[in-house]
């Protein structure tokens, strides 16, 4: 009786036919976007969101300029049209009195690399875009001074410019 011990592999050898079935197999799910196996995970998703993902640090070096050229203009608009702004780069606070009161908060979500931004009911998610080297809201193309100058504008009824 010949008993192998259980961690120990056989290695088979295959014909050179039975290793280009296989190859030929590999090759057809990967370019058939119809198979079941792609019609979940089409494989030109999988490894797009991977690629253009930031790291850790390098997000928090770009939220962190970001935030920082925001809050100094926000402070000077907010000088000028009536509203004041509060915090640092962990999170900044938007604080409206009049015409009515309201709270706008933009803070950096780092295990997505988005920074979100919660204002007039509505939750905007911006993320890095490369060739614009800035911040930009997936569904409107505008990036983080465009967007809150938008949200501030409609906010106070007058165009505000960041």
């Amino acid at each position: 009786m010949n008993k192998e011990h259980p961690t120990r592999h056989r290695y088979r050898v295959f014909d050179g036919d039975a290793v280009d079935r296989v190859r030929q197999l590999f090759r057809k799910v990967s370019t058939d976007f119809e198979s079941p196996l792609n019609a979940y995970y089409p494989l030109p998703t999988l490894f797009m969101y991977a690629k253009c993902m930031l790291d850790e640090k390098d997000f928090q070096r770009k939220a962190d300029a970001a935030f920082e050229d925001l809050r100094r203009r926000m402070l000077t608009a907010g000088d000028e049209h009536g509203f004041d702004v509060e915090g640092e780069s962990g999170k900044l606070e938007v604080l409206f009195e009049e015409p009515v009161e309201a709270k706008f908060v933009i803070s950096p979500n780092t295990p997505v690399r988005e920074i979100w931004i919660s204002a007039l009911s509505t939750s905007f998610k911006l993320g890095w875009n490369e060739p614009r080297k800035a911040f930009v809201h997936e569904k409107t193309g505008e990036d983080l001074h465009a967007v809150m100058s938008r949200v501030i504008s409609q906010q106070l009824g007058a165009q505000v410019t960041l």
